[in-house]
């Protein structure tokens, strides 16, 4: 690659150039998807500059203290969740959002009422926040079939009814991978423009991975698959090398990890969390949903991720998601458990 030629390109492909390339090939579309997004990426720009700032603030007395106006600083998933909430209701096009931070869905004034249901975890990962490792936004969007009154239902549909789904990365540098259901694209976030550019046109990920990802920690509860698989990942019996073994712990940067090099992310049901640790809505579905359109599988222990019916807006379960060959190898060990 030219990195010479590249930081002299004048014709960049940013994200907001992008979604109005999409909306252009639907000529019924109204715009409305197009500025909701853009109000997510508004999001995700202010919440980077928060997680830069964060250790520094720190630092220098602000996290969690009284500054001198008087006002409580807010911890940083506190902050994030307000700005996602703020942003989506300013831009008009939503009528209920789920977050990770709140413990009931939010509905959208009338006056300010659109088509799109959005949820999303503001912050996931933000335990990591204070040793600097890599954290990020998860979000996903359903159209609504009644804005005028919206009810719960609306968003306890399965991940497959999603129009689009994505993920937000603070790390090394700041990644925005999205899918509106035609492929995955990863837009890095030039600070100097202040714009996301398209770095990873069409994402695909490797039909078989090297890499497994999983909590080993939890070994001994889990049950007679998940141990299968992952005993099989650390001493192959067909005479392959074995998998590595790479967990960070928080799972925007794990399954980014996933998508880019191949391999398989697991959080399994275990005897400790029966229905798994991570939430359906707002981690399961948009990560799973990012999954299949690159190529990959989810898979829950029991049935597709996508085809799971939530009943509850922060509803467990467990998963198993990744290169398209390596789930097929969970699907075949649980499917030989049910038949004994």
């Amino acid at each position: 690659m030219d990195h010479a030629a590249e930081a002299n390109r004048t014709d960049l492909m940013t994200i907001t150039r992008f979604v109005l390339n999409e909306q252009s090939r639907h000529p019924e579309s109204r715009g409305d998807f197009t500025i909701l997004l853009s109000n997510i990426v508004l999001g995700c720009k202010f919440v980077c500059t928060a997680v830069n700032k964060a250790g520094l603030a720190k630092l220098i007395g602000l996290a969690g203290e009284t500054n001198v106006q008087g006002e409580e600083q807010k911890k940083l998933d506190v902050l994030s969740n307000d700005v996602f909430v703020k942003a989506l209701i300013s831009s008009g096009r939503t009528c209920i959002l789920v977050s990770e931070e709140d413990e009931q869905a939010t509905f959208v004034e009338p006056s300010k009422r659109g088509r799109y249901a959005v949820v999303f975890d503001p912050l996931d990962g933000s335990s990591n926040i204070d040793c600097g490792v890599s954290i990020g936004t998860i979000f996903g969007i359903y159209m609504v079939k009644d804005s005028i009154e919206p009810t719960l239902d609306e968003v306890l549909q399965p991940g497959k009814n999603m129009v689009a789904a994505g993920y937000c990365m603070y790390g090394s540098s700041c990644t925005f991978v999205l899918s509106t259901g035609a492929g995955v694209n990863g837009f890095t976030l030039d600070p100097s423009l202040g714009e996301f550019i398209l770095t990873h046109p069409d994402i695909k990920i490797p039909k078989k991975g090297k890499i497994y990802s999983v909590n080993e920690g939890n070994a001994k509860n889990w049950d007679g698959p998940t141990a299968k698989y992952v005993e099989r990942c650390k001493f192959p019996k067909d005479g392959s090398s074995p998998k590595s073994l790479r967990y960070i712990g928080s799972m925007v940067a794990d399954v980014h990890r996933t998508l880019l090099y191949g391999g398989i992310f697991l959080y399994p049901a275990d005897k400790k969390s029966p229905n798994g640790k991570l939430r359906v809505l707002y981690e399961v579905f948009p990560m799973s949903f990012l999954m299949e359109q690159a190529g990959g599988q989810a898979f829950t222990g029991k049935q597709r991720a996508l085809d799971l019916v939530p009943k509850d807006i922060h509803e467990r379960s467990p998963i198993f998601l990744g290169s398209y060959e390596d789930v097929e190898e969970v699907k075949a060990l649980y499917a030989a458990e049910d038949k004994k």
